[in-house]
């Protein structure tokens, strides 16, 4: 989707579909009142007989019946005006892009932004609705006859004050939504294709188009490093691992850096403990965690964010043969830990293991993984949040804050070190499963034990990696998470913070 900005009087635009916010009274929208004069009253009879209420995210499409110059007027709700929000405009834009869409609309103008707030945040989050929302992953679709869709936006404004501004945010807009859409696609990808080299191919491709640093850690260097986490989960596997190094130097050279470390099981069947066969398929998307560090590499390469970053990737396949690693086989990992394996579907703390204690070298500023870790994060906290845990309260509030202003939600889940006490093996360091209770907390007390002295943080994205039924910007499937969320920390980053 091609998104613009421009300066017009929005009844005066002669365009097809013009997207118009309203909240749940008439009078609390002033543009809406003014189109209500134009047409004759028929906004407020659509509120009279309840067809359009201005609720959040309801929708309905008005003829502009050659009293304004627009075709057609989306209305969309946003609800009580004294509890509009980002997230709340975000989702209006969202639902717009199914009405228009919906109607045969190929191009539209949006005064979404216009509906109250900061207008740059405003205009930010409206612009990603609209482009978050009209992704849709049909490559392998052979039916060339597709749906009508919205290809293209423009975000109106009523005068010419702040141009370079507004242009500014429109562009970085579209920047941070590429990498979010990078990152859709690469979850999306099936099995068959997102092999670990597959996913460091398109590391390679995003690094040399952003000017980025990357290097790829083979099999045989893996064994001199003595990964042998990482080597594990990919003995079952014909598909030779990958350790992907991502390196973005966006400040002084003696500003310690972020680190990134996503999970990369490009697909996971379990292992020896083989999973159900209902609902395997989507385990394509257990290198969510990966996909984001790369999308947000991505972003912030082309966004020029004044930090150092790095990102880890661990990428393997979990699959059953007779090479592969069983319950009771014990592990020494990069580390010097050893590990006793009683169940090797707990395999993405395997990899990450491995790549936070790589990730030392750096000597981080902060250390944050990201994975689609434990079913038991899903349990717990459904798809409406992420988990985090760390072991630094400035942190994981900073994420939390993060997460509240890009609508990526965080929930924290406590890592005290009782938790360790189901992790202790009988014959070896540790565990790398504890049993039914406290599936999350312990995988992430377990990856804690390897993250050294580092501000560090784990977001479990378990059940907020893939949306089931589709909401307002984040369609079925891949949703990208993680990507928005982690920017939006890093635009917060002070050296040395």
């Amino acid at each position: 989707m091609q998104i613009r900005t421009t300066v017009a009087a929005p009844f005066e635009c002669a365009c097809e579909a013009l997207v118009v916010g309203g909240f749940d009274r008439l009078e609390d929208a002033p543009y809406l009142a003014l189109l209500d004069e134009k047409l004759g009253g028929q906004i407020a009879e659509l509120y009279r007989s309840g067809e359009f209420d201005g609720k959040r995210n309801a929708v309905r499409m008005v003829d502009g019946i050659g009293r304004v110059a627009p075709q057609r007027i989306v209305l969309v709700g946003l609800g009580r005006k004294r509890e509009l929000s980002d997230e709340a405009l975000r989702q209006a834009a969202g639902t717009a892009v199914r009405g228009a869409g919906g109607a045969g609309c190929r191009a539209a103008v949006s005064i979404l932004h216009l509906a109250g707030g900061d207008e740059d945040a405003a205009l930010r989050a409206t612009l990603e609705g609209f482009r978050l929302g009209s992704y849709a992953f049909d490559r392998y679709k052979t039916d060339k006859k597709k749906k009508p869709s919205l290809t293209e936006v423009t975000a109106l404004f009523p005068d010419g004050q702040q141009k370079a501004r507004r242009t500014r945010a429109a562009k970085e807009t579209a920047a941070l939504c590429d990498a979010v859409l990078l990152t859709r696609d690469l979850v999306s990808e099936p099995g068959n294709v997102a092999t670990p080299t597959f996913l460091a191919e398109a590391a390679v491709r995003m690094a040399a188009a952003t000017g980025i640093d990357c290097r790829i850690v083979e099999r045989e260097e893996m064994e001199r490093l003595a990964m042998h986490g990482i080597l594990a989960v990919a003995q079952g596997s014909r598909q030779a691992p990958k350790f992907i190094v991502l390196e973005y130097r966006g400040a002084g050279v003696d500003e310690r850096p972020v680190v990134l470390v996503g999970k990369g099981v490009t697909f996971d069947a379990g292992g020896i403990s083989l999973k159900p066969g209902e609902g395997m398929d989507r385990m394509k998307d257990d290198m969510s965690g990966a996909a984001a560090v790369i999308g947000t590499l991505q972003a912030a390469a082309t966004l020029k964010l004044p930090v150092n970053l790095v990102g880890l990737v661990p990428a393997a396949e979990n699959l059953p043969d007779g090479g592969a690693y069983k319950p009771g086989d014990i592990v020494t990992t990069m580390s010097g830990t050893t590990v006793e394996i009683v169940n090797t579907d707990a395999e993405g703390r395997m990899l990450l293991c491995d790549a936070l204690h790589y990730a030392q070298r750096y000597k981080p500023a902060a250390l944050i993984d990201i994975a689609t870790l434990t079913g038991a994060c899903m349990v717990a906290l459904g798809s409406e949040a992420s988990g985090i845990m760390g072991n630094s309260a400035r942190l994981v509030r900073d994420l939390l804050q993060a997460g509240e202003r890009t609508g990526e939600r965080l929930w924290e889940l406590p890592v005290w070190d009782g938790y360790g006490d189901l992790m202790k093996s009988d014959v070896a360091d540790l565990k790398n499963a504890g049993g039914r209770w406290a599936g999350a907390v312990t995988a992430g007390w377990f990856l804690k034990q390897f993250a050294g002295n580092a501000r560090w943080a784990h977001l479990d994205i378990a059940g907020t990696a893939w949306e089931e039924k589709g909401r307002p910007y984040t369609p079925k499937g891949a949703a990208g998470v993680g990507v928005r969320l982690l920017v939006e920390y890093l635009r917060g980053v002070r050296p040395e913070s």
